[in-house]
């Protein structure tokens, strides 16, 4: 099942075409174009016990469905997923990907860099068990964002088990220039506070951190003018400070130049999810 969100850059064409060589493709239509319409659309259309999920920037290796889907039913999980190994080309966008695998840029989000396998709050994609997405009602389409942390909350506070394997890793392209990215992440944060609004056992301290930083900074600013202003400086340059010395030491560590772009993506990312959260309107 593909679903295709109303595109104009011949998608659908591309598809149509495919779909008359493929008995087994099925183009589903997503007028709206948002990711969770489209994901639940596929997902009635389909007759599977299994759902795997693979999104449009994401490229599978070869096994990876037998290899969750083995992982689904040895764990008993209801949904299994694995590492978000973010790629890109030399430059701007390795740096990118850089920061997306670094704990610098995501804290200690499993799925994004690795760590052991075990019981998780989310994973990156998935591979879920019908009978479990029914049982929960599938996909939250008031979401734009953050539709796959919610599902997973909901999944786990069912009882049942998300689970996440390093074993099982999938390629993502990241954006490729600083506004992208500064959407993608403004977008990550307004839309988490309105996933937490209704679920705010869901909060973790990776959560949190862009938000303090993003207030620190602005009565960083402020202070200047006041009778304070001499420790104004102590935010900004310890923030920065960090930024570098982690650009400096992930440029050895990974053998990467790119890395040394970090001071400029790092801080990107961390406040434009901080300002999303803060201020960020989900007017449609």
């Amino acid at each position: 099942m593909i679903a295709e969100g109303a595109s104009i850059d011949g998608t659908r064409q591309i598809l149509d075409r495919l779909a008359e060589s493929i008995e087994e493709l099925v183009v589903v239509d997503n007028p709206s174009g948002q990711t969770a319409t489209g994901l639940n659309a596929a997902i009635r259309s389909s007759a599977g016990e299994i759902i795997v999920r693979c999104d449009g920037h994401a490229i599978l290796p070869p096994g990876y469905v037998d290899q969750a889907v083995r992982l689904l039913r040895e764990t008993k999980a209801a949904n299994v997923g694995g590492r978000q190994h973010a790629v890109g080309e030399p430059g701007l966008q390795r740096a990118i990907a850089i920061a997306m695998t670094s704990p610098l840029g995501v804290g200690d989000s499993r799925f994004h860099f690795g760590g052991r396998a075990g019981a998780v709050d989310t994973v990156f994609l998935g591979t879920f068990d019908r009978e479990v997405l029914d049982e929960v009602g599938g996909f939250d389409e008031t979401l734009i964002r953050n539709q796959d942390y919610e599902l997973n909350h909901r999944i786990r506070k069912r009882g049942h088990v998300v689970w996440f394997d390093p074993s099982l890793v999938v390629e993502y392209r990241p954006r490729s220039s600083i506004s992208g990215l500064w959407s993608q992440y403004f977008d990550y944060g307004k839309w988490k506070r309105v996933m937490l609004a209704s679920n705010l056992s869901a909060l973790k301290w990776r959560q949190v951190a862009p938000v303090a930083l993003t207030l620190g900074l602005a009565l960083s600013a402020i202070a200047v003018l006041t009778p304070w202003r001499r420790f104004a400086w102590l935010i900004p340059g310890l923030y920065f400070g960090f930024v570098t010395v982690g650009a400096v030491v992930e440029a050895i560590r990974r053998r990467q130049l790119s890395a040394l772009q970090l001071p400029v993506v790092l801080p990107t990312m961390h406040l434009a999810w901080g300002s999303g959260f803060l201020v960020g309107s989900t007017r449609r």
